[in-house]
Parts: C-alpha cells; structure tokens; sequence
C-alpha cells in the first residue's frame, strides 16, 4: 500500500525551521484573508478598468456568500486587467486563501510584472510559483527578495539613531536593554546582516507553508548570490537541507558558517544533526559536546537529543537529569523527559511526566493531546475520545477531532465521526481543504474508499489542479485496489513536475508495492534520492524494490539504514520481511517487536506480523 505518510510531513519541516527562525513567516501572510476590499475609483465605461471594478464586484459578492472559487477567479480576472497594485495583491491574497492556484498564479504573476521589487509580492510569487513547482521563476523572486532584504537593511537608521543599538553596548539607547538581534553587542556591520537573515527566514517559513522542504531548498539554494551567505544565512540553509534530508549539504553550510564564527550555537546543532543523520555518532557528540562547553543548558539540551536521536536513550535520559540538577529549568527537563519516553514506547513513564507537568501548571493543550493518546493506545478508546473531546475547541483542536473521530469510525459511528470534522469546518473555513483531505483518507482508512475519492473529487472543483488533492486521491485509488489508475495519476503529476521527488518515490514505490516495471521504479526512486539523500521513506522504497527484485542482502541494509533514520513502522515491516526471506528470523522478530513498542497502532505493521506470525498477540 502507497500511504499518504510518504508525503513530505509539511508540520515536521516547519518545527525544524522554526527552531532557528522563532514565529517567522507570519507577517508576510498576516490578514490575508481580513484585507479591505480593494474600492478602485469609477473609470469610464467600456474601459479595462471598469471590466476591472466589475470584476471586483463580484469577486467581493461571491465571497460574501461563500463560493471561494468564483471569487478567486473574478479578482483574477480583475487583477490581469488592472494596473492598481493593491487590487492585484487583494486578487493574489484571496487566491491563495482559497487554494486555487491557477488564480493565484495569474495574479501573482501580475503582481510581480506591475511592481518586480515589492518585497510581499516576490514573497507571494515565489510561493505560487514553488507549489506549482515552477522552480525557475520561485528563484527569480527568492533572488529580487534578497536584494530587497539588503536595500533595507542598508537603509536602517545608524547605531544610536532612531532606534538603532549603540555600537558598543548593543543596547537600545531608549531601554537600555540589548538589542534581540545583536548577541552581546554584536558590530554595525553584522547587524544589516542578521536583519536580512531574519527577512529570509520569514520567507523561507512562508515556502515551507506552501511547500516541501526539498523544492524549496533546490529554490533558495539556487537563488542566492554570494552577498546572502552570511553566517545567519548559512545556518538557516543548513537548517533547511536538515529538513530537506540532505545531511551533506547540511554539514557543508554549517561548516561554512562555522568559518566565521567557530562557537556558534546554530550552525554547531546543524552539523551534530548531519553527523547523526550520517551516522558518526563519536563526531555528533563531540559537536554537541563543545556547543555544551560553550553554553551548559543550550547545549546540554542540544546533547541530549543527539542521544535520543542516535536511540542512546538511557544516556539521553541521564543527560537531562544532570541538567535538572545543575539548575536547568525543571518545566523544560520534565517536557523533554516525558517526550523521550513517548517516544520510545515507554507509555508508562510517558503518562506519569505529562500528568507531573498537568498539575505542576505546567502542561499545554499539546500534553493534553500526548495523555489522551497515550489513553488510546492503551486500548481505552471511551477514556480516549473523552479525552479528546476537552481539546475540541483547544489550539490541537484539529488533531483531536481526526484523533477521536478516527476512534469513533472503529466503533462505526460513522455519523458522529463526521460531524465532528463538518462543525469545525464550520467554524473554521479557512481549514476546509485541510479537513477535506482529513475527513477522505479517514474514510478510507475505515474501507470507505470511494466516499473518499468522491469528496476529492468536489475538492478539486472547488481547488482546481491543487497538488494536495492530487496526490492524495493517487494515494486512496492505490487503497481501494485501483493500482494502474493510482499509476496512471502519479505518472500524469509528475508530466507537469518531472522532477518533484515526492511524486518519483511514491510512483517508485507503488511499481515496486506491486512488483511493476521493477528496473523503472528503481530509476525513479534513485532520481528522488539524488534530490533528498536521506529521506527515510526513499531509502525504504530502494531497500523495497531491491527485495521485490530477489535481493535480499542489500535490501536488509537499505532498510536498517532507512529505519535508523525515520523509527517508521512500515519501514520496520519491510527490514523484518526481508530480514525473515534471508533466514534472519530472530532478527526479524526483534526488530518487529521493537517497532511494535513504539507504535503498537501501525497496521501495515500489523499486517506484516499477521501473515508471518499468525499466533502471536
């Protein structure tokens, strides 16, 4: 089975970013879907712009009554015949709100014709151009934007002017207190620097909104000029490869910036990542230890998840102990603590943690979410859904309802389930396609699959050509059995995004799932690992099709590699199958059983114990 997992996990990229660029990206999309109508002055009639104010018309009347579509398409239509630059980024914004690309390609393109500088419109047009996977015109903005960043940063008011840090002191002349963006008083000359670093990282969070991690690094890294690598800059770079599962490049930008300053705290948790991903484990810990000498807590932090990282769980463990007892924050120790043990499937000390941090008042809706996952898990599926109904209208609201409406469709109340996705679809329609898409692999993960495709298929009248919906029917035609159509459709992605690695591993995969064109699935799998090297599930799809093309060996390498990398279930499914065909049969079992504790929910897991150890429980 093809599943939708082995899509890019959009939410992982953004927490992995966003650890260097703290709340970025919100301000280059902030209002978007609140911006005033655009009201363009009476121009004659008969004229290009009155066809324009017509059109705006009734852009603005088909979202009152809310038909999104017809409202994106009329502001397109304004946007390509008007020469005002605020309805054209009304049009683009509206666009892209509604998830319709073809409008929002069309007026983000006007936009970029009618102003190539504007900082928010490269933003716009480069993230339209990269979800359409036109990865030549995303760099030709990424580029202008950068150049944009500079101009700005340049034009700051002087050090002790206007706001600016004194030079000396890197404090701000009116509080007194040190600028956040000059660490320890750094020069004026880095401070123009680490403003336009902090510019790309808002773009970069803003692309990995509307896209995966490696076409946006195949765009910035090839939009850069030499001025943009700065120390800042490299490590968001690094940063993003992590995210993009390329750990060469990873290492090579951090080392980069490491030339500029050897103790910095960024660039040194990007190259400990790559050494894991590398598997070097004595260079990552000795890159965590000295970004520990450096800075105790931080870096004591950054240490500990190099071990878990490297399943050195019990010295990971040991770690944030010695923190807690050298004056780390207890909140931060006993969150990570708690998580660690989720992790490795120890649910026990899981739940005592989350509940320690609950009436410690230190517990989020997120622990919440953790403790009623736990619940389920623990096979209390009444325990659970009550549970998830607290968090219902919580910041993890929308995890919840899927969560618990998943539990409610094992129990077949399917009504139920389903209302509780429409009443927040309701309330939140600017969610509608997330839980579209939600609402159809659940159905079909509960043998509904053509209830599924049929709500697919109004997405995508609703959402013309969106990739998202593409993909995801693929995924669910694959499910139901319909294998040479799912082919078919993957094959038709990817004539319009040939090189989009996502869509190669997925068709690699299903040829292979199904033992088709093996030496073909092998090449488009190879071609998805010359983009992103590392990626877990491209590995487990080479170790899948060497295995379903008789070689064993290799294949048992491959995927133990790939399993270190992602701790996947399926991906454990696959080493144990080919562990047991090549008469490691203990192996196999301890391999099984140790992907079990981590994720006893697993069904293709499941399955694959089903068939080879009917009798185990």
């Amino acid at each position: 089975m093809m599943p939708a997992v082995r899509m890019f996990n959009r939410a992982r990229n953004l927490t992995l970013i966003l650890g260097a660029v703290a709340m970025a990206g919100a301000s280059l999309l902030a209002g978007c879907a609140a911006v005033r109508p655009a009201r363009p002055s009476s121009p004659p009639a008969g004229s290009p712009m009155s066809d324009a104010s017509a059109q705006t018309v009734m852009a603005e009347v088909a979202l009152k009554r809310g038909d999104c579509r017809a409202a994106s398409e009329s502001y397109a239509k304004a946007a390509t015949s008007s020469a005002d630059v605020p309805l054209v980024r009304r049009a683009t914004q509206v666009a892209m709100a509604c998830e319709h690309l073809p409008a929002a390609w069309a007026a983000a393109t006007r936009w970029h014709a009618l102003a190539p500088q504007d900082r928010e419109g490269n933003a716009l047009y480069a993230a339209v151009a990269l979800k359409l996977y036109h990865t030549a015109d995303a760099r030709t903005a990424i580029r202008e934007f950068w150049r944009s960043e500079e101009r700005a940063s340049v034009a700051t008011p002087p050090a002790g002017k206007a706001g600016g840090p004194d030079p000396a002191t890197g404090q701000d002349p009116a509080t007194g207190t040190a600028s956040p963006s000059v660490p320890g008083g750094a020069s004026a000359a880095a401070r123009p620097a680490q403003r336009a670093a902090r510019g790309m990282g808002e773009l970069m969070a803003l692309l990995l909104e509307e896209s995966d991690a490696p076409a946006v690094l195949m765009a910035m890294s090839g939009a850069l000029e030499p001025s943009a690598h700065t120390p800042e800059t490299l490590t968001l770079l690094g940063e993003l490869a992590l995210a993009a599962y390329d750990a060469q490049r990873a290492q090579e930008y951090a080392e980069q910036a490491l030339q500029h300053d050897p103790r910095d705290a960024a660039a040194l948790r990007v190259l400990a990542r790559a050494y894991v991903v590398h598997g070097d484990a004595s260079q990552a810990l000795a890159t965590a230890r000295k970004a520990k000498a450096d800075d105790s807590t931080r870096g004591g932090f950054e240490l500990a998840e190099v071990l878990a990282s490297l399943d050195r769980i019990e010295e990971a463990h040991h770690e944030l102990e010695h923190l807690r007892t050298a004056g780390a924050p207890a909140a931060e120790v006993d969150r990570r603590l708690a998580l660690l043990a989720f992790a490795s499937g120890d649910l026990k000390e899981a739940r005592q943690r989350f509940m320690e941090l609950l009436s410690s008042g230190q517990g989020t809706d997120t622990t919440q979410l953790y403790l009623a996952d736990i619940t389920a898990r623990d096979g209390d599926p009444e325990g659970a859904i009550a549970a998830y109904r607290r968090l219902y209208d919580s910041s993890v609201a929308l995890s919840a309802r899927s969560r618990a409406a998943s539990l409610l469709l094992d129990r077949n109340a399917r009504s139920e389930a389903l209302t509780l996705l429409d009443d927040y679809a309701a309330d939140h329609p600017e969610d509608e396609l997330e839980l579209t898409l939600a609402k159809a692999r659940l159905l079909a993960d509960h043998g509904e699959a053509d209830t599924g495709l049929a709500l697919l298929a109004s997405a995508l009248e609703r959402h013309p050509q969106h990739p998202s919906i593409e993909y995801d029917r693929a995924v669910i035609l694959e499910q139901a059995g319909h294998v040479h159509e799912s082919v078919q459709a993957l094959e038709q992605m990817l004539s319009e995004r040939p090189d989009d690695p996502t869509l190669l591993n997925a068709l690699g995969y299903t040829l292979a799932d199904h033992t088709l064109e093996l030496p073909h699935a092998e090449g488009l799998i190879r071609r998805a690992l010359a983009v992103m090297p590392d990626n877990p599930a491209a590995l487990d799809s080479l170790g899948w099709v060497r295995f379903r093309a008789g070689d064993s060996k290799s294949a048992v390498a491959m995927l133990q590699h790939a399993y270190t990398l992602g701790h996947d279930a399926e991906i454990a499914a696959h080493w144990g199958e080919a562990l047991w065909a090549s008469g490691q049969r203990a192996e196999a079992r301890r391999v099984w059983a140790a992907a079990l504790a981590r994720d006893p929910d697993s069904k293709p897991l499941k399955a694959t114990l089903k068939r080879f150890l009917p009798d185990a429980k």
